[in-house]
């Protein structure tokens, strides 16, 4: 057996090439791969583990993936819990998953960038897969970082073709014959916790041959998935227990994990996700333009979602290909589709989509249209929270202060009056983030989300379908700044979309706002501009003493004195 302690030196070097020449020594020369990992995976169980554990953790989140690079510098106080997570997660994976990719990162060329040891640090790890691919959405990365985590959303490769064929072969049974189902030889895409794969079949409805793609959980996912939820789970409690010492407040860690945790498990619901589609469908039918699966009942089963396959590419290469016009045109559809049908929906609890990356959305450059995929992860909002919501974004839109206070306190799940010490407390909050807001440029949904995460930072409690929405408009901007750049007007596109839809549609639309809101809006508006020069002159006031040096520096004719 190796000697553990040894190994734990080994992993204590700091460079990858010293410690793939200190591990020599322990790893028989000639042992096959199976045996090399063998002797690993005995090592991580000996007496000697937790100190295993412990150096092969801090070897990885300070050498093979810093957390510096990991987490940009904007957030930089996030890098203590981020590598705290890391180690939490190194040191309780269980030692049949961490000892082959131990060996691996050991066996990778030394040359090999952080960014590709990352990738191949969280295959087969939902869980780490998941939040790579929160992360490659933040526009403040490295891009080389933003690159590598980007193949998450498309990129992912760890299951073979025939093995998701016999896995719906396995599942459907006699209806493969029935149906006449004939199954690609490729995998089209792969997820997290699936792989999606061509078909045709015998539609006994139209008696017609027709297209399909089949969505299969991967065969590891049962056993990997639920250790995943398991140390979710712990770390919620870990930093419950921690919280202090990182300077955020109590609950926002833990609730954090725990929604992660809870939103994961949607992802293997393949029951849930066939009843969502079927919703979706009936939310956009109303809605020319956009696109939504049509789901292929027969062939489904718990583990397997049929669905029509839809013509498209992934939109942003679509918009890549065409004017500026059009791009533009691209970025209010998605804008439309994605926030402003859900939240001027006429049905009592609309659902919208949660995990919007690029992805997840196809564009067909022929038709102008938009296919909207995988509703695994969906959330609810109830008509009086899109009422708060749409007050909340006209307010911060009008930069007022006292109305923007009020809508967030009235979505939020604590009672906090305005005039208390913690209503106070929100309101600076509140006046310092629209001050820091520049006066040239409008306002924007994802900026009133903003504020709402930085209201949550300061200790108050929002609903998990708010928290959700605020991460599919930070997805969606980012979205946006790809095809249009970053001044996308997402607020004149909600504000068309009601114009337009108000009276063409109004069985299926209906604005949430009741006549009081609209009287509070407009005793808002006639205040707007005094407050948008007041930010101006404090713009301008703020620039004085710079002004004055640099005319005390020069004469009156404006050469140097």
């Amino acid at each position: 057996m190796l000697d553990a302690s040894a190994i734990a030196a080994g992993l204590r070097l700091l460079a990858p090439d010293q410690l793939r020449t200190a591990l020599e020594n322990f790893l028989p020369q000639g042992a096959t791969p199976a045996e090399k990992i063998r002797l690993i995976e005995d090592a991580l169980r000996s007496p000697a583990a937790p100190s295993v554990r412990d150096a092969m953790a801090r070897w990885i989140v300070d050498e093979i993936v810093p957390v510096d690079a990991l987490v940009p510098e904007a957030y930089k106080n996030w890098r203590p819990p981020v590598r705290d997570a890391m180690m939490f997660v190194v040191t309780r994976l269980s030692p049949a998953r961490l000892a082959p990719k131990l060996l691996e990162q050991i066996e990778l060329p030394v040359s090999t960038s952080p960014e590709v040891r990352l990738l191949r640090l969280i295959a087969k790890v939902p869980g780490l897969q998941k939040l790579g691919q929160v992360i490659a959405r933040n526009q403040h990365l490295h891009p080389a970082l933003r690159r590598a985590l980007a193949k998450l959303e498309n990129g992912i490769r760890d299951v073979q073709p025939e093995d998701i064929r016999s896995i719906v072969q396995k599942a459907l049974g006699p209806r493969v014959k029935s149906y006449a189902v004939e199954i690609s030889l490729k995998i089209l895409k792969e997820a997290s916790v699936s792989a999606v794969i061509r078909f045709t079949w015998q539609n006994p409805e139209t008696g017609k041959r027709e297209r399909g793609v089949f969505k299969v959980l991967k065969p590891h996912i049962p056993e990997y998935f639920s250790e995943d939820m398991d140390y979710l789970q712990r770390l919620a409690q870990y930093f419950g227990d921690r919280h202090h010492n990182y300077g955020f407040a109590p609950h926002l860690i833990p609730d954090t994990f725990r929604k992660v945790r809870r939103l994961l498990r949607h992802e293997v619901n393949f029951s849930r996700e066939q009843k969502t589609l079927i919703e979706a469908e009936a939310l956009y039918r109303g809605f020319p333009g956009v696109r939504i699966p049509q789901l292929i009942r027969p062939l489904c089963t718990p583990t397997i979602t049929a669905l029509t396959e839809e013509p498209g590419i992934k939109v942003t290469s679509a918009a890549a290909r065409l004017p500026a016009a059009r791009r533009q045109k691209v970025a209010e559809q998605l804008v439309e589709a994605l926030v402003a049908v859900p939240l001027f929906s006429s049905t009592p609890d609309a659902i919208f989509h949660g995990d919007p990356h690029a992805g997840n959305l196809l564009y067909n450059n022929k038709t102008g249209e938009l296919v909207i995929l995988d509703w695994a992860l969906r959330e609810r909002l109830s008509r009086e929270q899109r009422r708060h919501l749409a007050l909340l974004f006209l307010m911060v839109s009008l930069r007022d202060p006292v109305g923007t206070s009020s809508e967030i306190l009235t979505l939020s799940q604590t009672r906090i009056r305005l005039a208390s010490p913690r209503g106070r407390k929100v309101r600076e909050t509140v006046g310092k983030f629209l001050e820091e807001l520049p006066p040239s440029r409008m306002p924007s949904g994802a900026d009133a989300m903003r504020l709402v995460e930085r209201v949550a930072i300061n200790g108050v409690k929002f609903p998990s379908s708010l928290i959700m929405l605020s991460k599919v408009m930070f997805t969606l901007e980012g979205i946006l700044g790809d095809i249009v750049g970053a001044d996308t007007g997402m607020g004149f596109t909600l504000a068309r979309h009601v114009a337009q839809h108000w009276i063409a549609n109004r069985s299926a639309f209906r604005s949430p706002l009741m006549t009081r809101d609209w009287f509070a809006l407009q005793c808002s508006a006639l205040l707007y501009t005094s407050r948008l020069w007041l930010q101006w002159e404090r713009a301008l006031l703020n620039r004085l003493p710079q002004s004055k040096q640099l005319l005390a520096a020069t004469g009156t004719d404006g050469r140097p004195s």
